[in-house]
């Protein structure tokens, strides 16, 4: 018999003195508070840019406690917007002004890239990719491909010179984010390594932080290196797998995505989501607790308490209405 799934955060509706807006994204719910901003990671789980019906079981503990863990340990390669995690599901930080592109870094032909590069397409988002490459094969050196930042809907691929030509990003701040990316893509890469993991790909978020003297800069904004924007092989027999041609064993929210292409799902018009049984959401639960470990190299402790949703707005009352 499948255990009932644990208790789970879809959406908050709080209202703490001082909040100045709220923006609600497919996973996270953002409040803001002057030049400041509290990330809740909600239970959520979207695919194809579509939000699942279903929550899943400390998947917004461990999102943000993954978050942090990286945003700490890549703060001397860029300045991110992180200030303080007060609760296992909410961290505080900086509030920027998001860029209007998603970075994208590829270090292996896989996801999208290799969907794009199996229908006959040679080139992304500007970038040419070499021919006779098979799926998850390793890049030539880790490119970048960038996309747009929907509100509503699909994210759409876009080339540098694309987004220069919109004026989206200056070309300073284009050379800047793009010279960051790499350079976190490199140090994401040493960490899973270390973990016995290959960093695959992953999207980084930027922003334009402007301080109370009018200084201004470009931090690190949302996520990074998560699940849910990354992509992780176990280097453990990856060559092997590779030469065989079988597929890579990974850790990453691709599960989800071929369990829904499998049944039929890719967020086009007309399909519908499958049906999400208990034990499909606490499958989901358990590989996102698996990755956790795998990549921090800690036991997951989920968060305790009676009532997420009150710790939660406790919390940001603590942290806000008190200052």
């Amino acid at each position: 018999m499948t255990p009932t799934p644990a208790a789970t955060v879809n959406q908050t509706h709080f209202q703490i003195a001082g909040q100045t807006n709220f923006y609600r994204g497919k996973v996270r719910e953002v409040y803001y508070f002057g030049n400041q901003l509290a990330l809740i990671a909600s239970d959520r789980i979207s695919a194809f840019d579509v939000i699942l019906p279903r929550t899943i079981p400390h998947k917004g503990q461990i999102l943000n406690q993954i978050a942090v863990y990286f945003l700490k340990n890549t703060a001397d390669i860029v300045p991110n917007w992180l200030e303080k995690q007060i609760h296992p599901q909410v961290s505080v930080g900086k509030a920027a002004q998001p860029l209007p592109i998603e970075v994208v870094v590829r270090g292996y032909l896989a996801g999208h890239a290799w969907r794009t590069y199996a229908s006959g397409k040679r080139e992304l988002c500007g970038e040419t990719l070499p021919e006779g490459l098979k799926q998850n094969d390793k890049l030539p050196t880790p490119i970048i491909t960038p996309s747009t930042k929907a509100q509503e809907g699909h994210d759409e691929d876009i080339s540098k010179a694309e987004i220069l030509a919109q004026g989206l990003v200056s070309p300073q701040d284009y050379a800047q984010i793009e010279k960051y990316a790499l350079a976190l893509f490199e140090r994401g890469s040493q960490m899973a390594a270390e973990r016995g993991l290959i960093l695959v790909d992953t999207k980084y978020e930027f922003g334009k932080y402007q301080d109370e003297a009018g200084n201004s800069q470009i931090i690190l904004i949302d996520e990074v290196h998560t699940p849910d924007s990354s992509r992780y092989f176990y280097a453990e027999g990856y060559e092997q797998r590779q030469e065989k041609g079988e597929k890579q064993k990974q850790l990453s929210k691709e599960f989800v995505r071929e369990w829904l292409i499998e049944n039929g799902f890719q967020g086009r018009a007309g399909e519908s989501v499958p049906p999400m049984t208990d034990a499909i959401v606490l499958h989901i639960s358990q590989r996102y607790q698996e990755l956790y470990e795998q990549v921090v190299g800690e036991k997951f402790v989920p968060a305790a308490g009676e009532n997420l949703l009150l710790d939660i707005e406790t919390a940001l009352r603590s942290y806000f209405e008190q200052k």
